[in-house]
């Protein structure tokens, strides 16, 4: 009951990073804002997750587990119904933040709690029941909020949230026992706020950048040097701080398994999210499909994900944690080469299959990588580690899609040039007066550069792929640093046993 309480936390709060996008369009009428407000509906929910994020390990610190999980269940439901009762703008942004704040801690205090309740022989169990819910968010919302939303209403995005919130409220009161709050930890004020600027101030460059032609917008400057400055006063604060009283606890860092966990899963949220990005974008933009038919040949990449973490549960402790680390990241990158090879004439089977194979490569990695992140770190420094890892996940997946979003613009305008150049009079189809792409009228002149711009962007949608593709490949040498924990060390009894 614990996990299945916990789990409907996490899922609420997954869900609630991309369920939305899709029904922008429909709230942008309803609350008569333009293309570029509008977009401040994902930005302030991602800004104040990531900012809030590291504040989890100070509050259970402080408050227990118990108090934070559920003051920050509570709070996410209340602001998710605020979301849906809006009507404006303003309000709207604002239950975001709230949304965002109060559901920064669901995730990584699930995977904290979980870790808490089994034995270190059924960490990877847990990790695959984690992952499932993480993974579940991603590649369910489009479709869920499509459906929603054309079904019902936009606000039916965020009314959904509000059983779900009670039931996973219920089961947390109910079945998880209170613990006496460790009061370790001084709350670093400096700290916090240098990194909050630092988080927030990154984010903003990658979510708005794109809007802004980045570097040719001074609001982008003005966000670079406000991240460089508050993450040089942030280092240097804490590197002059006791060890242990820093915001951010820096002997985590000592641990070369959570240190290469911290590394490989910012690569897996580049790719998973830049990935999930593209793939409806090429889809309904070059191929014509419409919204509801492009969630369907995309979700079944999440049931080869879920396969896989159910399979890898169960070998997580009797396998090494490099050779399924190895074997995920090897499938991932295969899908990706596969995916190098898409053409603007693909077949349904052509676009379904890699998402499958990617999706069990996903699954391989995500759940052995957790287990193997947190192998060797004590359970007093899980709910700072796990807040951070879901940070460095989150930077990761940020970086990821304004990466490939950056370089989808900048090479589609590359392409574009080249092909440009191979049009000439000396082609018959042309020159002939007869033919469609005639150019010497007006119309024939516009579908050239219809059928131009077409391929030029399938180009740069192939070149994001070999991209992903590279980055996924680069990182497998790396799992020589991770150290499998001792086999001769017993298991240890579940930690936090008030909890069972």
């Amino acid at each position: 009951m614990i996990t299945l309480s916990i789990m409907l936390a996490t899922i609420i709060q997954a869900l609630d990073g991309t369920i939305a996008n899709v029904a922008l369009p429909h709230m942008q009428g309803a609350l008569s804002a333009s293309q570029d407000q509008i977009t401040w509906v994902l930005t302030s929910f991602i800004v104040a997750a990531a900012i809030a994020t590291p504040l989890n390990g100070w509050l259970v610190d402080r408050f227990g587990l118990k108090k934070v999980f559920l003051f920050s269940v509570a709070g996410f439901t209340i602001a998710s119904a605020m979301c849906g009762l809006s009507m404006n703008l303003t309000e709207i942004v604002i239950s975001r933040m709230l949304q965002g704040v109060f559901g920064a801690a669901l995730v990584p205090l699930s995977q904290s709690v979980l870790l808490d309740i089994n034995p270190k022989e059924k960490h990877g169990s847990a990790m695959a029941v984690w992952g499932m819910g993480v993974m579940i968010g991603p590649i369910l919302g489009p479709t869920l909020g499509g459906w929603l939303t054309d079904s019902y209403s936009w606000r039916w995005v965020f009314f959904i949230n509000l059983p779900i919130g009670a039931v996973a409220f219920y089961g947390i009161w109910r079945y998880i026992h209170p613990t006496v709050a460790a009061r370790r930890v001084r709350f670093d004020m400096f700290g916090f706020v240098t990194l909050s600027l630092a988080i927030g101030a990154l984010q903003m460059l990658l979510d708005r950048g794109e809007q802004n032609d980045w570097f040719q917008s001074p609001e982008t400057w003005v966000e670079l040097v406000l991240m460089l400055l508050a993450t040089a006063y942030f280092i240097g604060h804490t590197l002059t701080r006791p060890a242990g009283q820093s915001f951010v606890d820096f002997r985590l860092l000592k641990n070369s398994n959570y240190v290469t966990g911290l590394l490989l899963i910012f690569i897996v949220g580049m790719v998973l999210f830049a990935t999930r990005a593209l793939m409806p974008t090429m889809l309904q933009g070059l191929m014509g499909y419409p919204a509801a038919l492009a969630g369907l040949v995309t979700a079944p990449s999440g049931l080869g994900t879920m396969v896989a973490m159910l399979i890898v549960g169960k070998l997580t402790g009797k396998v090494d944690f490099r050779l399924l680390l190895g074997a995920g990241f090897a499938i991932t990158a295969f899908s990706l080469w596969q995916m190098t090879q898409y053409t603007l004439v693909l077949s349904t089977s052509d676009i379904v299959w890699p998402g499958v194979i990617q999706g069990v490569g996903l699954g391989l990695v995500f759940v052995p990588l957790s287990a193997a992140t947190f192998a060797t770190l004590s359970p007093q420094m899980r709910a700072e580690g796990t807040a951070l890892y879901s940070l460095v996940r989150n930077i990761g997946s940020s970086i990821g899609i304004a990466m490939v979003q950056a370089l989808l613009v900048r090479n589609t305008q590359i392409a574009h040039a080249s092909l440009a150049t191979q049009i000439t009079n000396a082609n018959p189809a042309i020159s002939d007066p007869s033919s469609v792409y005639n150019m010497g009228s007006q119309l024939g002149a516009a579908m050239i550069n219809n059928e131009i711009t077409r391929q030029a962007s399938m180009i740069a949608y192939v070149d994001d792929y070999w991209l992903m593709m590279l980055l996924t490949a680069a990182v497998i040498p790396l799992l020589i640093l991770i150290r499998p924990p001792k086999a001769s060390s017993a298991p240890a009894p579940a930690e936090a046993a008030h909890l069972d």
